[in-house]
């Protein structure tokens, strides 16, 4: 029985010669995909947690198109625990538990932080803003570390997961819990090239048992639909999105845009971004650390915005939820955005005390 189900909506969709072509066969997709995942049942809990605020590179963020000189964004780093029915019972999902007190070594950021002074503890502290660890979080709900069943990110920069999965010496946090990563992006991790490294945290997966990784080839759906992985190469070589069907709609996470503005720029009110559109007619503006294939991640920031749908409360912009978004700081005039999704919550969190049988009756036949 598995809780993994693939789907073939994308297979093709990037096959044509033609970049413009690859846009619309995309788009396309994108929107038959969206029809398919509002037809399957919405998740069962879903919530956002602030993690921590740190500075992030204004030229990287809006990629050519942020017109003031203002050095740096506030991007707010998330966690989402969600919760989904499947044939094997209610299933918790971690997406984006970052380790943030043990990944400062991640090569660029040591370097910026030594350059900003953030070793010194005042400078530090007007500038990073802690709010939740994940262990914190977990334990305001009553979730226990043991009851998570899978963890996720849309890729893997700067993240260290040993302490989680059991690695470098230590016990596992979560010791029930399955990695979901693309093939792709597990492998590049293992083998990184000298300017790709600068942006993943040195042993950051050292020691993780085989056993504990769930390596996927392309997209899938989890459990009875109400949540999926959409392969969106781009950022990284294998960096993926996820979707969660909610109370507001569908509900996508990536870090291939850093605000919701990324992926409405003619409508920005951050000076630069609708010149941009305007002037290149580009629908979306990428966050380009890596740029590692920019062409597809314009594609899947298409893909994405598509797939989202209209934000409700503002449908100029899209319903993107995303794993590292720019919050604004008075510190970096000029960067707060447009609209901001903020924290969200939906449901109700269920301990899994509560969950131990199965699940009976038909299942939604999952539409490939």
């Amino acid at each position: 029985m598995s809780i993994i189900h693939s789907v073939s909506h994308f297979k093709s969709a990037r096959d044509a010669a033609k970049p413009l072509d690859r846009v619309e066969d995309v788009r396309a997709a994108a929107e038959d995909f969206r029809k398919t995942m509002l037809a399957n049942p919405k998740v069962k809990f879903y919530k956002t947690f602030e993690l921590i605020r740190i500075p992030y590179p204004s030229k990287y963020g809006y990629l050519n198109a942020f017109a003031l000189p203002t050095p740096y964004i506030h991007i707010c780093n998330k966690l989402f625990v969600i919760q989904f029915d499947s044939e094997e019972g209610l299933k918790t999902l971690l997406v984006s538990p970052s380790d943030w007190e043990h990944q400062r070594d991640t090569p660029y950021f040591y370097q910026m932080s030594e350059d900003m002074g953030m070793f010194s503890k005042p400078v530090e502290k007007m500038i990073v803003k802690e709010s939740n660890t994940v262990l914190e979080a977990i334990k305001s709900l009553g979730l226990a570390p043991e009851d998570v069943d899978y963890i996720t990110y849309d890729h893997l920069h700067t993240q260290n997961l040993t302490r989680w999965l059991g690695g470098a010496g230590q016990a596992a946090i979560f010791p029930n819990a399955k990695l979901l990563v693309m093939r792709e992006e597990w492998e590049s991790t293992q083998a990184l090239l000298p300017w790709q490294n600068q942006w993943y945290c040195p042993d950051g997966i050292e020691g993780i048992d085989d056993s504990r990784i769930e390596l996927l080839d392309g997209d899938v759906l989890l459990g009875d639909g109400s949540v999926a992985l959409m392969r969106t190469k781009g950022h990284t070589e294998g960096n993926h999105s996820i979707v969660a069907h909610t109370d507001q709609g569908l509900l996508v996470t990536s870090e291939n845009g850093v605000s919701m503005d990324s992926y409405a720029p003619q409508h920005s009110q951050i000076k630069g971004l609708a010149r941009y559109a305007e002037l290149t007619q580009s629908e979306v503006v990428m966050n380009g650390n890596t740029l590692e294939f920019g062409v597809d991640q314009y594609l899947s920031m298409i893909q994405e915005k598509t797939v989202a749908g209209p934000y409700p409360k503002d449908e100029r912009f899209f319903n993107m939820a995303l794993s590292s978004e720019s919050a604004g700081y008075y510190l970096f005039p000029g960067t707060a955005p447009t609209a901001r999704m903020g924290e969200l919550e939906f449901g109700t969190f269920t301990p899994k005390t509560e969950t131990n049988s199965k699940r009976g009756g038909l299942w939604r036949k999952l539409i490939s």
